[in-house]
């Protein structure tokens, strides 16, 4: 449940009177179709994170993030100059033994219509997954088989995924509530247990690398209620194929206004429509030990209790230091990075991302 652009930078706020106004509502999903993106909609994402390891055994994580969001005062504007959608996209590698971070981020307009010249240049389609942003892109292949390149000054990636499972249908067949009020939904899929090879580049070294990653695609009308400050996220790979995905949005007080999630066992993998559905009563996050930025001064819990209908778990943080600034694009500064998930006893039974949001500063969307 990656961080989404404020609405007040993509100047989305103005009331556009001849707009049209969509309610998200379930209905049956359609692949490859929906891998593709639904410019009605006021924002989506597509969310890569994982994990993995070059030859030597040295451990990385990454996330690779595009999202697309609407732009209403400029959809009744005539030509293909009007910039009726916006892109953006972050980058971030952790290494585990530098104990350090690095990101980067891009932004671009965008008039909804895919070019003539399909490679490069800023667009996303609406048939499958692909998403370009210049030189970084995130594509789907006809094979199943997931592509992407990022390149930056202080990093790069280049990394292949290949599904070991089927998608996860997250929520009712897909349709996933994040508050009490009806319209405060998504459409919410994920793709778990990837398997990831390719290239890290960190400044002037690259390492080839291999591991396991998870991929969120989620598109929206209205998202977050008013009382909602950010919110808190786990996407889980565990060791013995399983996955874990908890998320709760948080009131200013830090108390939950909602809550949600599911489990899918190994041995479900294959079914879409098998994952285990968490109701917003059902889970519950503890923070148990926290971090402060030497940046910005936000408060992070680094290491949760989170309770869920599928056990209790422990979410540890592999580095603290995983805060990352996008006020160049999006305009807010958030917490997502590499965690451990431990088991009742402690013992660690997997490894993907914590995500943390409204922390050092209330997010406006």
């Amino acid at each position: 449940m990656p961080l989404l652009p404020r609405r007040s930078l993509l100047l989305s706020a103005l009331a556009w009177p001849f707009a049209p106004v969509l309610a998200v509502q379930p209905r049956p999903l359609v692949f490859p179709r929906d891998h593709g993106s639904h410019n009605d909609t006021r924002t989506e994402w597509w969310y890569l994170t994982g994990h993995a390891e070059d030859e030597t055994g040295r451990a990385f994580g990454f996330q690779v993030t595009f999202f697309r969001s609407r732009v209403d005062v400029a959809q009744a504007l005539p030509g293909r100059l009007a910039a009726r959608q916006l892109l953006f996209a972050h980058a971030a590698v952790t290494d585990v033994q530098a104990g350090e971070l690095r990101h980067d981020e891009r932004i671009a307009r965008w008039n909804g219509e895919r070019p003539a010249q399909a490679e490069g240049g800023v667009w996303a389609s609406t048939q499958d997954l692909q998403v370009h942003l210049r030189d970084w892109f995130l594509r789907r292949a006809a094979d199943g088989r997931y592509t992407t390149q990022v390149q930056g000054d202080e990093l790069g990636i280049a990394l292949t995924f290949t599904p070991r499972q089927a998608i996860l249908l997250q929520g009712d067949a897909g349709f996933s509530r994040k508050g009490p009020a009806p319209g405060q939904a998504s459409f919410y899929v994920s793709h778990p247990q990837l398997a990831v090879h390719g290239e890290l580049r960190l400044g002037g070294r690259r390492h080839r690398v291999q591991g396991t990653a998870w991929l969120d695609h989620e598109w929206s009308e209205t998202l977050l209620h008013p009382q909602a400050v950010g919110w808190d996220w786990i996407g889980m790979n565990l060791d013995d194929g399983s996955s874990l995905t908890a998320f709760r949005l948080r009131r200013a007080d830090g108390s939950a206004l909602w809550a949600g999630g599911s489990f899918r066992a190994a041995a479900d993998g294959n079914a879409p429509d098998a994952a285990q559905p968490f109701g917003p009563e059902a889970v519950r996050f503890t923070p148990l030990q926290h971090w402060t930025s030497p940046h910005t001064r936000a408060r992070y819990p680094v290491r949760w209790a989170v309770d869920t209908p599928a056990g209790r778990f422990t979410v540890q943080a592999v580095i603290a230091a995983q805060e990352l600034d996008s006020r160049r694009s999006t305009g807010t500064v958030y917490w997502e990075g590499l965690s451990d998930l431990l088991d009742a006893s402690g013992r660690r039974v997997g490894r993907g991302y914590l995500e943390m949001t409204g922390y050092a500063q209330a997010l406006r969307l």
